[in-house]
């Protein structure tokens, strides 16, 4: 049934984004006059079975940032549609992600290369408050960072004796949460980082940047709503990044194929 839904669901999108033989830019509403529904359809879809399985929240969020930057309880926010996929799918454009070991000054350079901003590089690193990752991704933090056998000084001591009773060397299976309420959009991402219990390197580099600790500070200490509205501008500007739109790109048949 759950299979029979998604098939049915991915014939829709792709059936009404076939429908535009011109394409325009991205816009809110856009299909309203080919498929008012699709929005609501999708919606109530998604939040369907993020209600079964709510660990599918962080992918789904991780998914809209690696797709914009190579081509859930929380904010909600309009997104303005009409992104087509690109022909080519190389696994090397995925090297101009961030790693999660990237110091501030890569971050900083790897965003502005997007069009993004300094403070957009610090709300968005905000969407780690929620998902988990495998411990191999802090292997080396934990058990060899300067190729010594040491660990990264700038983690909170505690929260290493913590992190090892989880994750032990060569551990490629156990996952972790990203921050100590991993199953809430909130704001304690920020909290966790001022106490230098960030997960990974790149969550610690924050506090490396006058503007970035400026906000994690500011964050950390108020637990106001600002971080939601920020995240929402930021979202918005990311989803506008390498659009293809009208006869550029392609609706695939397959999500994961190019046609």
């Amino acid at each position: 049934m759950a299979i029979k839904k998604h098939i049915t669901l991915q014939l829709l999108l792709v059936a009404l984004i076939l429908s535009f033989a011109n394409g325009e830019g991205l816009k809110l509403g856009f299909y309203k006059k080919t498929c008012p529904r699709v929005e609501a359809i999708v919606k109530t879809t998604t939040a369907s079975y993020i209600s079964r399985a709510p660990s599918l929240a962080a992918p789904l969020l991780r998914m809209h940032f690696h797709d914009c930057f190579v081509r859930i309880k929380g904010p909600a926010w309009p997104v303005p549609l009409g992104r087509r996929d690109g022909r080519v799918s190389n696994a090397s454009e995925s090297r101009t992600l961030p790693s999660p070991a990237a110091n501030i000054t890569q971050l900083i350079s790897i965003f502005a290369s997007k069009g993004l901003s300094v403070k957009d590089l610090v709300v968005l690193s905000g969407g780690h408050t929620v998902g988990t990752s495998h411990c191999s991704s802090i292997a080396t933090r934990l058990y060899n960072f300067t190729g010594k056998g040491d660990t990264d000084p700038s983690l909170d001591s505690n929260y290493v004796t913590q992190l090892k009773s989880k994750c032990k060397p060569n551990d490629k299976t156990t996952v972790i949460g990203m921050d100590g309420s991993f199953r809430s959009f909130d704001d304690d991402y920020y909290t966790f980082v001022l106490k230098k219990r960030g997960l990974f390197q790149s969550d610690s580099a924050l506090l490396n940047d006058k503007e970035t600790s400026a906000y994690v500070k500011r964050q950390a200490q108020s637990h106001g709503s600002k971080f939601f509205n920020d995240f929402k501008d930021s979202m918005v500007k990311m989803g506008k990044i390498g659009v293809l739109t009208g006869n550029a790109g392609e609706i695939r048949k397959q999500c994961a194929l190019i046609n």
